[in-house]
């Protein structure tokens, strides 16, 4: 029941056609895909295509058996797999842009009825009038269908440049990430010698390697000073690549508040004891249900608490410190604050001092040591105990305070 045509003697030259317009196309297809990036939409709307073209192209051949010899052109059967993948490919990876293919449907459904009404004109006047529709609606076709196509290619270009940008910062934050283990690296081999060095120093100056002249004490003191700036900045940066790297450890136990603060106060003695400077220290008297502990890391803890402390004398050359500890009843939460009269901090630096590297302008002129990143790492720390710290001033010149606020230990 099937009609075909009767080939004549050229017939011949259609298939061949055909098949060598297959072969060169599913070559450029596969070739194309070879170039194509790994993972890529590109990729996976040729592999589409491919496959697809592939299927119908082999079914397409059947047909032209029944021109040679009674055979049935079963391929034709095949082509539905053709369908079925290049809808995948649209759907998936966008193959074909439904906002394209919609504007060249309405666009050629307005000419076509254009064109019919012209070919039914039948006056003068009708034609003219048809004719010039049917030029308004190609000109405004044209227009719709470059507008939708621009707008397509834009919306690529921008998914391009979003998928290169991706890219761009996995690669930064990778780079980061190696930074920060070179840092880690680097600073953890640099903590021994400068170990041994304070100590050594320490072993000098205490006498314990027999006695040295004031001139040689004087340089061994240089010594010992520096490498133990060195090695606060040295542990700076260790600290932050942990945090950075999220290697930060910590160990919780129940202490003592208040004796890990007279013990930093202690620790810092020689510092405070300089001329033109009067610290205090004072510890409120609190309700016999509560104490002065709290579960915290301590050696953690005791570096913000230092860090504070010697802010604050290192930032103010003459004048007063006043360290307090309290509890406030109404938030429930133990106080710790370092208040004093030294060089104060700008309005416009004081909601970035717990940023990294971030310094107060005036910062450098009293303290050309510092790395920015003290406050950062003590923010870090306080916040991992689940408290809070923060810096009020009223500006460069009037001083500044710093309160910790930490939970008491429960009891319960």
């Amino acid at each position: 029941g099937l009609l075909w045509v009767n080939p004549g003697p050229f017939y011949i030259s259609f298939p061949i056609y055909f098949l060598l317009y297959g072969i060169v196309s599913l070559g450029l297809l596969i070739k194309y895909y070879i170039k194509a990036e790994k993972k890529s939409i590109l990729k996976g709307q040729i592999r589409n295509i491919l496959i697809g073209s592939t299927i119908a192209y082999g079914a397409g051949i059947t047909n032209f058996f029944p021109q040679f010899f009674s055979s049935y052109p079963f391929g034709n059967y095949f082509v539905i797999f053709y369908i079925v993948f290049m809808v995948y490919g649209v759907v998936r990876y966008k193959a074909l842009s439904a906002k394209v293919i919609s504007a060249q449907i309405f666009s050629t459904a307005l000419f076509l009825v254009s064109f019919f009404n012209l070919l039914k004109s039948g006056e003068l006047t009708d034609w003219f009038l048809n004719m010039l529709v049917l030029l308004l609606v190609s000109i405004f076709s044209i227009f719709l269908v470059n507008s939708v196509n621009s707008e397509v290619k834009a919306r690529e270009k921008i998914e391009k440049l979003a998928t290169d940008l991706q890219k761009a910062n996995d690669r930064l934050l990778e780079l980061d990430r190696q930074k920060s283990e070179f840092v880690s690296f680097a600073t953890h081999q640099l903590r021994a010698p400068l170990t041994a060095m304070k100590g050594y120093a320490s072993l000098i100056l205490e006498g314990d390697l027999g006695t040295i002249s004031d001139p040689l004490r004087q340089a061994i003191s240089r010594i010992f000073e520096s490498s133990k700036t060195l090695a606060n900045i040295v542990d700076d940066y260790l600290n932050l690549t942990r945090i950075e790297l999220g290697t930060m450890k910590y160990v919780f136990d129940t202490i003592d508040f208040k004796a890990m603060v007279e013990d930093v106060i202690g620790e810092l003695g020689p510092n405070i004891k300089k001329d033109g400077l009067e610290f205090t220290f004072k510890a409120e008297e609190i309700d016999d249900q509560w104490d002065w502990r709290i579960t915290a890391d301590r050696d953690k803890l005791k570096q913000v608490i230092a860090n504070l402390v010697d802010n604050s004398i290192k930032y103010t050359p003459q004048g007063w410190i006043h360290v307090t500890l309290s509890f406030d009843h109404v938030k429930h939460k133990f106080v710790f604050k370092v208040e004093d009269n030294g060089i104060g901090i700008a309005p416009e630096t004081l909601p970035l001092l717990f940023n990294k590297f971030s310094r107060a302008g005036n910062a450098n002129k009293t303290n050309i040591k510092g790395t920015g990143l003290g406050l950062f790492v003590a923010k870090q720390i306080i916040n991992s105990h689940h408290g809070t710290i923060r810096a009020i001033s009223l500006g460069e010149g009037k001083g500044s305070t710093f309160i910790v606020e930490l939970d008491p230990f429960s009891k319960a």
